[in-house]
């Protein structure tokens, strides 16, 4: 993707129409499980910061929506993460699968928690 995004709303606007509507889901999930964050653009992705540092990107590929990143939790979360698990530390939705929203949020809160665990040290 060559275009630089100022917002995340262009970002959404240069995809898709069924992938904006996926796009716009997993935007308010995160922005839901994670009150007080902001948005914008970092690596010219869709980004939620907190503390004006990234929380977390998403990004619309050919064939999926990537969530990055998936941290590391308990073994109940990794079964749950496991069939949505990419390279390293990303999660790949594909575009014909129904949207997790449900892991997206717990993805969301398990990032918030390692951030306040780690501001505490």
């Amino acid at each position: 993707m060559a275009e630089h995004f100022a917002t995340i709303d262009d970002y959404i606007a240069s995809c898709p129409p069924p992938v904006q509507t996926r796009l716009r889901k997993i935007r308010k999930t995160i922005m839901s499980a994670a009150p007080g964050s902001k948005q914008g653009i970092k690596y010219n992705m869709p980004t939620i910061m907190l503390d004006d540092l990234p929380l977390v990107h998403f990004a619309a590929w050919k064939h999926h929506i990537a969530l990055y990143p998936i941290p590391e939790s308990d073994a109940s979360f990794a079964k749950a993460v496991a069939p949505y698990r990419g390279d390293k530390d990303a999660a790949k939705f594909p575009h014909g699968d129904d949207l997790p929203l449900e892991l997206i949020e717990r993805i969301t809160k398990i990032l918030l928690k390692q951030r306040a665990e780690n501001s505490r040290h």
